[in-house]
């Protein structure tokens, strides 16, 4: 995919965002949300307060993607940064989610954030767990069972992580 700009989401982008949140929650097979998840639920998950939500434009017109970042906890967790993303189906694999992922590794770093953590990234959902790591993530846990996969059944979930600068260089707490 050529010519693809990430830029902060808008009230304007959500009709796409809402799109590819319906595609990809039907399917069952990467996402927790049930089938059934409300457009209000969407939206409050995408713009609710505390976070940050970008999208992937096509050629200045088309939403091909988006993630949001935020504190992975509240307080004395705040220094740990978390995200989400998805891809429209018609989009995937060609790049637009290493270039999502690369965008907000970034914006994570630059708003001073000392690491990333993944908490659910669905074991089977192979494309995902083989570009974080590419992207520099680790596993560092396993949740035995705890997605239930549309088709599979019960699957395993991994908690990845990983530190975006060198702990020497980080401040005192």
């Amino acid at each position: 995919m050529k010519e693809i700009a990430i830029r902060p989401a808008t009230e304007a982008d959500f009709g796409a965002m809402w799109d590819i949140f319906q595609e990809l929650i039907a399917s069952g097979d990467t996402y927790y949300f049930a089938a059934d998840t409300s457009r209000e639920d969407c939206h409050a998950y995408w713009f609710g307060p505390g976070l940050q939500s970008y999208v992937a434009i096509h050629n200045g017109e088309r939403l091909v993607g988006m993630y949001r970042l935020m504190p992975n906890q509240r307080d004395r967790g705040a220094h740990v940064a978390n995200a989400s993303f998805m891809v429209s189906p018609a989009a995937q694999g060609v790049g637009v989610g290493k270039l999502l992922g690369a965008d907000c590794l970034d914006r994570a770093r630059a708003e001073g954030y000392l690491a990333m953590q993944f908490n659910y990234v669905v074991s089977s959902n192979m494309p995902a767990v083989l570009l974080w790591k590419k992207l520099g993530f680790s596993i560092v846990g396993t949740l035995p069972r705890a997605y239930r996969h549309q088709y599979l059944g019960y699957v395993d979930v991994y908690v990845m992580y990983q530190l975006l600068e060198d702990p020497s260089h980080w401040p005192d707490a």
